[in-house]
């Protein structure tokens, strides 16, 4: 027996925001991906979404496009705020890391990861 699909009951709302029902995905997680121009396969492979999860998603982004982008900029804000908050509260607490002479022993450690540091710049 078939049951029919609502794509408007597989987004939810919950103390997350607009969230994907079943998952813990909200819908700014597939905004992120959108707007950085992923394709919607590709947004379901990296969010582990079925087809039909992602389908859902979209359309409602698209049906609902003015109340999603207003929630989706608010969400963008708040980030940003407690991205601002931690940093400025550890910044001593990683002047005096970084001050620190490294442990004795620790050379190649620190080579191999100065490595990968450059490697990783390289590819940005």
């Amino acid at each position: 027996m078939a049951t029919a699909f609502n794509k408007e009951s597989a987004i939810e709302r919950t103390e997350r925001g607009l969230t994907i029902a079943g998952t813990r995905i909200t819908l700014y997680d597939v905004m992120d991906y959108f707007t950085a121009g992923y394709p919607a396969k590709l947004i379901r492979e990296k969010l582990c979404l079925t087809d039909a999860q992602i389908d859902a998603a979209l359309s409602y982004i698209e049906t609902h496009q003015a109340e999603v982008i207003a929630e989706y900029q608010e969400v963008l804000l708040i980030a940003e705020d407690n991205r601002q908050y931690w940093e400025e509260r550890n910044r001593e607490h990683f002047a005096r890391l970084a001050a620190k002479s490294p442990q004795p022993g620790q050379d190649t450690l620190r080579a191999k990861l100065q490595a990968w540091k450059d490697r990783l710049e390289s590819k940005v």
